[in-house]
């Protein structure tokens, strides 16, 4: 169980547990007065849960294939008190979108499987909640482009060399890169993630970096400050 300040997450017959990713994914993504959100694979649901307290007034729908994990974000949605802001669906995100056509969503956000051409995990759910191609992504895009708002914007996170492979796919489905946030465990070493901002309105991108550490150990003043509103140890 991981507590935060205004819920609590159960991990159990989770794949992925909590991690950095997903709660600077959760914490820094953004948009101004959403009505709806989406949750791509939604996993113990943590980020949909960040994103409810956030938007008190936002539904949100949260998507997972893996049932167990989806059971465990049901529970954890259910319990929390934003449950009436929260929706979960155990399907396929691709069969999800395509029943509903019509549907578009204000802030769609996502914390993918990303490893490409990897050696698969010996465990089942750990390559499900991990590993993809570049198909999965082609089609991801596409999906964005079609269930994305007029003026609104989709949220992912990925390790650079993956993020240089995908970016073409926002680029053919109208997609402009409109930030991206450069994720640096220490200063004055390179980024090993990007949390991008793509939406179909052009301007210049916003190119920021954020630092973990400042030292060992030590978590920077930005990250404390981001994650303030969620975790209990600050």
């Amino acid at each position: 169980m991981f507590r935060f300040k205004q819920f609590s997450v159960n991990q159990t017959n989770c794949a992925m547990k909590i991690n950095t990713d997903g709660v600077l994914l959760g914490a820094l993504a953004e948009m101004d007065s959403p009505k709806t959100i989406l949750d791509i694979g939604t996993g113990t649901g943590v980020i949909a849960l960040m994103l409810a307290q956030k938007y008190s007034n936002v539904l949100i729908d949260a998507v997972e294939i893996d049932e167990n994990a989806a059971e465990t974000a049901k529970q954890n949605f259910n319990n929390s008190t934003f449950n009436k802001q929260l929706r979960i669906y155990i399907i396929d995100i691709n069969v999800f979108l395509k029943a509903e056509p019509t549907n578009k969503y204000d802030l769609i956000i996502s914390n993918p499987p990303f490893y490409i051409n990897s050696l698969i995990s010996h465990s089942k759910k750990k390559s499900l909640a991990k590993h993809t191609d570049l198909s999965f992504f082609e089609i991801l895009f596409e999906d964005i482009s079609n269930h994305l708002t007029e003026n609104g914007c989709f949220w992912i996170i990925l390790p650079i060399d993956v993020a240089l492979l995908v970016k073409p796919f926002a680029t053919k489905n109208g997609l402009n890169i409109q930030q991206v946030i450069n994720i640096k465990s220490f200063k004055n070493i390179a980024p090993h993630r990007e949390i991008i901002r793509f939406g179909f309105n052009l301007n210049i991108p916003i190119i920021e970096d954020f630092i973990i550490y400042d030292k060992v150990g030590i978590y920077s003043n930005y990250y404390r400050k981001i994650l303030q509103p969620y975790f209990l140890a600050f």
